[in-house]
């Protein structure tokens, strides 16, 4: 499989976020630099940075550009514009989880620094780690994932949630290489995913690009697939997992509740971060996109102004409707409740005990 740079990375020599511009595929390639936190919420914004693991990764990194381009002397001043830059980010995508986690879990160690350059220090450090643990987490999450998967099939997968989605690899379509790579045979279908085509754009251009047999088909098609027989099974990504739903990209619950329907096994593929138990489906708030990303194609209006726009960017699928979680610490199962007291643990054995 091809490798490419990371999807977003820290430039050690000028210190700054270094990322590849998902808006611009699969017509254009090109890598963009952040040297302020506002030119990263700006593209975090703008989904030119986006993935639940990627967000997860970026909000680390941008409190770790907040503080190394900080000019503060003084610690309890520079706590103060780290706040300052962690709000910023943390607004720009409520729904997704990782983002505040990798934001916090980078204040949290800044916290204990005794000076500024020790903050300094410690806030790359770390943010790094955090882009560091991914890449294991996306292939530990692959190689439990992939046996899942039959020698001979046919997967659905929605929105993207491949190495563009993380730093590389991916977590549903990390499942889907893992499992290439073990040999299997595996077609995958990738729904166009309505409004922003993260389908179309990006996951048909990574597996594309990694001579993984991919077709493209419109979102609303998915269920006539399923009730011909096409499909074998569905595996998707989560930008949060609460204790009884998965949020995703909107479109996912419609999946779901086609594949209960006619039999087909419907998982979600997500790390840990990921997961917020705290919490119900009811707590969370649902992002909403603007208006002009269903009403227009480009300069082409696709409706009369006047018309109202809904545009949820996420939709929550209940967990009754979820067959497994693959997570870097095993596959979780029903009754959930059971299987998220496991979560946290360092490790989850495979049933054969491997």
């Amino acid at each position: 499989m091809q490798e490419e740079p990371y999807t977003i990375a820290w430039d050690t020599k000028t210190d700054c976020i270094v990322y590849i511009d998902q808006t611009l595929l699969p017509g254009r390639y090109e890598q963009m630099r952040c040297e302020t936190v506002e030119d990263l919420a700006r593209a975090i914004r703008g989904l030119e940075i986006r993935g639940a693991p990627a967000l997860g990764i970026a909000g680390a990194m941008g409190v770790a550009l907040a503080v190394a381009r900080s000019t503060e002397t003084d610690l309890a001043r520079l706590q103060a514009d780290i706040n300052r830059a962690a709000d910023l980010l943390r607004s720009t995508r409520p729904t997704a989880v990782n983002l505040a986690w990798g934001i916090e879990r980078v204040q949290r160690k800044v916290a204990m620094a005794a000076s500024v350059a020790e903050a300094k220090t410690i806030a790359v450090a770390e943010a790094l780690a955090v882009a560091d643990e991914d890449e294991l987490t996306c292939r530990r999450l692959g190689r439990f994932g992939e046996e899942l998967f039959p020698a001979d099939c046919t997967v659905l997968t929605h929105c993207n949630a491949g190495a563009l989605a993380c730093r590389c690899w991916g977590t549903a379509l990390g499942v889907i290489r893992s499992a290439v790579e073990a040999g299997k045979n595996v077609r995958v279908i990738a729904c166009e995913t309505r409004p922003l085509n993260q389908g179309s754009r990006l996951t048909c251009w990574e597996l594309a690009r990694d001579e993984i047999d991919v077709t493209l088909i419109p979102d609303s098609s998915a269920a006539y697939l399923m009730r011909k027989g096409e499909i074998d099974l569905v595996i998707v990504g989560a930008d949060r997992i609460t204790k009884d739903a998965v949020f995703n990209k909107i479109g996912t619950y419609m999946h779901a509740v086609a594949a209960h329907h006619h039999g087909i096994p419907f998982y979600v593929a997500a790390p840990v971060s990921t997961f917020d138990l705290a919490r119900t489906e009811s707590e969370i708030t649902v992002e909403e996109r603007d208006r002009s990303e269903l009403a227009s194609c480009g300069d082409r209006q696709l409706a009369p102004d006047d018309v109202k726009v809904l545009n949820y960017a996420f939709d929550a699928t209940p967990l009754d409707l979820v067959d497994a979680i693959v997570t870097e610490i095993g596959v979780l199962r029903p009754p959930y409740a059971e299987s998220f007291r496991l979560v946290g643990k360092p490790a989850l054995h495979r049933e054969e005990g491997a």
